[in-house]
């Protein structure tokens, strides 16, 4: 398969798993599981899970340097610890596509630092994507219903933090793939997660807590439909094609997200909130577009497996 069609099938991939893990996730948490037990059990399962395979598999992808441990305990046991749990939380109190439209403003947020911090130049297209994204915002959260907006207050601080998480941990994580595969970094973040989890919420609490069948279908769907396999395809896909393509064809996720919540959950975003999310979504793309242009502008060199 040639190598950018493989980047974009595996992002799109990952997309609609994601979605499917968000759909799954809100189902629990109306049958009584908690986000804090759900993130736990996630993380854990997905790193027993891709720990058993690959140590079957490829036993190779296990080894790393003594030296890398720690920034691998800060992507996992800090970073995706922190974003698995903001995330779900946000699902919990809000409707899945807004939870998901929220997280992804995590590009327009490093856009907004780097123009603040690090002296990057405001350009009239990051001025209209961050402008779009405002007003998107503004609309999925129900800003100009006071009443919906106090319904998704929880909701909106916690998906608004899980946003700038997730951009740190998608750039810290690209870093560790400049060494290691992406198998590799997942494994160990999801690692170093589940030892965090497991610290702070009761290390097998899950043996006592007499969930049903259909509970543990969920639980084992979203630990490796939703969790292990979309966040390893990401991994891949960024490797074949640019991190700013991988964002663009992730922006499938929302609107898929959206679709699943309304046919198996019955939820519903109003008008203005669809339209909300529109916005948003077009902000991710125009901003994604612009960066692109800038990185390929001093070279257009490409690797042999098709990377940038």
């Amino acid at each position: 398969m040639n190598p950018s069609l493989k980047g974009y099938a595996s992002v799109l991939t990952a997309a609609l798993m994601w979605a499917s893990s968000g759909t799954a996730s809100k189902a629990l948490f109306q049958s009584g599981v908690t986000p804090f037990q759900l993130v736990q059990l996630r993380v854990t399962l997905a790193s027993a899970f891709l720990g058993l395979a690959l140590a079957i598999f490829a036993r190779p992808f296990l080894r790393i340097r003594r030296a890398d441990v720690v920034s691998f305990w800060v992507l996992g046991g800090v970073l995706l610890a922190l974003v698995q749990v903001t995330y779900l939380y946000t699902i919990s109190k809000m409707p899945v596509a807004a939870a998901i439209l929220i997280q992804y403003t995590s590009p327009v947020l490093v856009a907004v630092y780097s123009i603040c911090f690090w002296g990057e130049r405001l350009s009239a297209s990051k001025g209209l994507a961050l402008s779009l994204s405002l007003l998107g915002c503004y609309l999925v959260v129900g800003g100009y219903n006071m009443s919906l907006l106090r319904m998704n207050l929880a909701g909106t601080l916690t998906g608004i933090a899980s946003a700038v998480l997730f951009a740190a941990y998608s750039l810290f994580g690209e870093r560790r793939m400049h060494r290691y595969g992406p198998w590799t970094v997942s494994f160990y973040a999801f690692l170093f997660a589940a030892v965090t989890w497991n610290i702070f919420e009761a290390p097998f609490h899950f043996v006592a807590a007499g969930y049903s069948a259909a509970q543990w279908g969920y639980i084992f769907y979203i630990a490796i439909v939703g969790t292990l396999l979309p966040f390893g395809l990401f991994f891949v896909g960024v490797n074949h094609i640019r991190s700013t393509r991988a964002c663009i064809t992730s922006t499938a996720e929302p609107i898929s997200a959206g679709f699943m919540a309304f046919l198996f959950l019955g939820e519903m975003l109003e008008p203005l909130q669809i339209l909300g999310g529109a916005l948003v979504v077009a902000a991710i793309v125009l901003l994604q577009i612009g960066k692109e242009q800038n990185e390929l502008a001093p070279q257009s060199i490409r690797t042999k497996d098709g990377t940038a």
